[in-house]
């Protein structure tokens, strides 16, 4: 009986707090000072800033005041269960809670679960106020499944919505020349393996990580020459001097949004130094890029966790690499449609050494989409400078792979011509633009070990780059055609919706400009 008057009580309180609400706020006086002070971030009973750091999850309690009310003489300025109104404040910020806590768990031996048990234990109704915070997810969570089985027969959902949506290719847009590998992919490139967290969270939160893996190996020991070529640098890109320097990776490359590139580093460092034979290195050089996702994304949340880069590293594999709305891909947009993450590869013929060629793109920039040629953009009546607003400006980060043995100056020139690809489908690289581009080589001939020793390494000639150079063009071509047709619209960040590229419409103007099927109407594959 106790516990039933106790969830009763609660209810009342948050019905009666959420009704004084508006009165509270816009009260004259004693009243609605001591309001606004109750929602502002220091509260009206402050705890200095040392204690409150040592309570970081005490931010779960609910304020229902009943621990107040039992525990009086712990000296709180106001009582909670006086003034229901102030079921906003959180107990990092009320006195009688922390003391509370503090003396149920000591602080050297507090962990999630004793945490967890303290909160519970101090309330004399034993209402279990963790449940009562998780309460609103699960409910939530529950919603969300019903939703999920209702749309299954009502709508497609967004996975299905993708999987409706074909890969440029597939719906007749043949890009280029050259044949591509078995899964016109970044991982057609013998080694390398793409991993991705996509991070949904309600309307607010749409980003992720997409983690590309060199090697199976260990990349700090086993480094493979690279390279980086800026279109424009506007952009945070870190790890790029020692990148530049030496000319080599010695980490895996990870792609996030902009202000999470710091934890994104941080988080791999972090994974890295916990890797077998690792337990004597003091310097990594973690190399991230990004682009802005902050349109669709809560970006100032800086919303990725360690976890979320360990999961992309992690599940890294060889595999087909999905493309569209996911990981680093997840908030961006291309052309004013929503884009994200593509991939595509390229396989040289023999007698050009039958070297392979992959990219991976996270599409976020702007200009005039052009698709084979086909003035896309203009037919669909969007694109930059149409307003004196737009001004085409974005982002867009180009990984390149291949199993070519190439040093790093013949990477960068690889690199070099990874903007040929972009040109043609309608950037400008425009002032707030951040088109980066990262090469770098596979081909156990030219990995770099940590001896000291002179070594024999292989080098393909200049005069065997220009194939390399159409594969390369071709690919980031086709594959930011792949972020753009795999990608699903995406409601976001404060209600701003963004449409997918509308696929039919598409393919009649490019039925129209007669750029569909070329691989049948013109000249076959050089052999």
């Amino acid at each position: 009986m106790n516990r039933l008057l106790a969830w009763l009580n609660l209810a009342f309180r948050f019905n009666v707090h959420m009704l004084a609400l508006p009165f509270r706020y816009f009260a004259r006086g004693r009243s609605g000072e001591r309001f606004r002070n109750a929602v502002e971030p220091e509260g009206y009973v402050p705890l200095p800033a040392d204690a409150r750091s040592e309570f970081p999850r005490m931010m779960r309690c609910v304020s229902c005041g009943l621990c107040s009310l039992a525990h009086s003489d712990t000296g709180a300025a106001y009582s909670s269960w006086e003034e229901p109104w102030t079921f906003v404040v959180g107990a990092s910020r009320s006195l009688d809670r922390a003391l509370l806590v503090r003396e149920s768990t000591p602080v050297w031996m507090r962990t999630e679960e004793t945490e967890r048990r303290a909160l519970d234990s101090i309330c004399p109704m034993r209402v279990p106020i963790t449940h009562m915070v998780q309460l609103p997810e699960r409910m939530l969570t529950r919603i969300a499944i019903l939703a999920c089985a209702f749309t299954c027969v009502t709508a497609p959902t967004m996975a299905q919505d993708r999987n409706d949506r074909p890969r440029a290719r597939d719906a007749g847009v043949i890009v280029g020349i050259l044949p591509t590998g078995a899964l016109n992919a970044i991982t057609d490139v013998a080694g390398v393996k793409v991993g991705q967290t996509t991070v949904i969270e309600g309307d607010s939160i749409h980003t992720g990580v997409t983690a590309i893996v060199p090697h199976g190996g260990n990349t700090f020991r086993e480094r493979v020459p690279a390279a980086l070529h800026v279109g424009n640098g506007f952009g945070k890109l870190t790890g790029v001097t020692q990148l530049r320097e030496l000319g080599e990776l010695e980490t895996p490359i990870l792609l996030t949004c902009t202000l999470c590139v710091w934890r994104a580093a941080d988080a791999m460092v972090d994974w890295l130094l916990r890797q077998p034979e690792m337990q004597n290195v003091r310097s990594i050089n973690p190399v991230v890029g990004e682009t802005n996702d902050g349109g669709l994304n809560d970006i100032r949340a800086r919303p990725i966790k360690p976890e979320h880069v360990v999961h992309a590293l992690e599940s890294a594999s060889s595999g087909a690499v999905e493309e569209g709305a996911v990981g680093a891909g997840a908030g961006t947009v291309a052309f004013g449609w929503k884009g994200g993450i593509g991939t595509s590869s390229r396989k040289l013929p023999q007698a050009s050494g039958g070297y392979t060629v992959g990219v991976l793109v996270q599409s976020n920039y702007g200009g005039v989409l052009t698709v084979n040629g086909a003035p896309v953009g203009r037919e669909l009546n969007q694109y930059a400078f149409q307003r004196e607003v737009e001004k085409g400006d974005g982002s867009i980060m180009m990984i390149v792979a291949t199993d070519a043995p190439l040093d790093s100056r013949n990477l960068d020139r690889l690199a070099a011509r990874a903007l040929t690809g972009l040109a043609r489908t309608g950037s400008s690289m425009s002032n707030g633009s951040g088109d980066y581009v990262i090469a770098f080589s596979t081909a156990t001939q030219v990995r770099r070990s940590l001896d000291t020793a002179p070594r024999t390494i292989a080098d393909l000639p200049n005069d065997a780059m220009s194939t390399l150079f159409q594969g390369v063009a071709e690919a980031i071509e086709e594959a930011i055609y792949n972020s753009l047709f795999r990608a699903v619209t995406v409601k976001g960040y404060r209600g701003w919706t963004i449409q997918a590229l509308p696929i039919d419409r598409t393919l009649e103007i490019l039925k129209k400009y007669n750029a569909l099927n070329w691989n049948q109407t013109l000249a076959p594959h050089p052999r």
